[in-house]
């Protein structure tokens, strides 16, 4: 199982009734599904079924669709003759004929240039319908596997950064101990600076200080729990999860961040750092999930 990327590209090309159907489909990142069509006017009656099929494929991501109509240069194209607008065309011109001095009759060809004069043997609808519907599922089979694939090297590199997460929490959890010794060392030597004095404020406040520095075990437990979160729904959860990802690597952030903050020495600090580093680049990978 592999997340999906919310970005990807394909395209389908088909034939009906001597005209060529180009169709492409792209996407970027987007907070919800957004699907836009361009395409030729008398296809948009199409619209609504074309949208529940990408539906079906995608659930966040602006994606647009575009549909070229072109003849095909060699294509067979049987020419019909509208013939009620050629008559009308005819009773305007000696209409005005009668009434302007000076207006001279319409040739064949210039009522051959009229639009709508020569009109092309039109494909049967239903069968057009059916050829634009089929091209875009192909096209629809394509872009999931392009968005598949991309998904495999978010995968990757997400999992990556969270093994290194997990390495920097394991190492700096088994380094604790020595480090809280140290830190214990330097308090119980401004303790004995304070008791000389007879400072009870000062004391009261070393000793605050002391409990919050020396309970990071909470933040430890967090981290690793956000962590095998994370890893399990890159590998193996179904479905849309860019939103859960992006609010656990909030989650995580949080973490990093009151860890920095119980800071008993540099090496917890730059921990902090180097774990806030990993999410970031993971953040950034996350807004194109799915």
């Amino acid at each position: 199982m592999t997340i999906h990327s919310m970005t990807g590209f394909a395209n389908a090309v088909g034939e009906c009734g001597g005209k060529r159907i180009n169709l492409e489909i792209r996407a970027v990142n987007h907070r919800y599904l957004d699907v836009q069509f361009k395409m030729p006017d008398d296809l948009r009656y199409l619209e609504s079924t074309l949208r529940e099929k990408v539906a079906q494929y995608a659930v966040r991501g602006k994606v647009e669709c575009r549909i070229q109509v072109q003849p095909l240069e060699n294509g067979e194209i049987e020419l019909n003759v509208n013939e009620a607008l050629v008559g009308e065309l005819a009773a305007l011109n000696e209409k005005w004929r009668k009434k302007y001095e000076g207006l001279g009759k319409l040739t064949v060809a210039d009522i051959l240039k009229f639009q709508g004069v020569l009109v092309s043997q039109a494909a049967d609808e239903e069968a057009f319908a059916k050829i634009v519907q089929d091209l875009l599922v192909q096209a629809l089979e394509e872009f999931s596997e392009t968005r598949r694939r991309e998904g495999v090297k978010l995968q990757e590199h997400i999992v990556t950064r969270l093994d290194g997460m997990a390495e920097i929490v394991d190492a700096l959890a088994e380094l604790f101990p020595h480090l809280l010794q140290a830190y214990m060392e330097k308090i119980r030597a401004r303790l004995a600076e304070a008791v000389e004095n007879i400072d009870e404020d000062r004391l009261k406040q070393e000793f605050t200080l002391y409990l919050q520095k020396a309970d990071v075990d909470e933040e430890f437990s967090r981290l690793r729990a956000h962590i095998a979160e994370v890893k399990r729904i890159v590998t193996a959860q179904k479905g849309s999860v860019g939103k859960r990802l992006d609010f656990l690597m909030q989650e995580l952030n949080r973490e990093a961040n009151t860890l920095g903050s119980k800071a008993i020495s540099a090496e917890c600090t730059q921990a902090s750092v180097e774990l806030k580093v990993l999410i970031e680049q993971m953040r950034e990978q996350v807004q194109n999930i799915e």
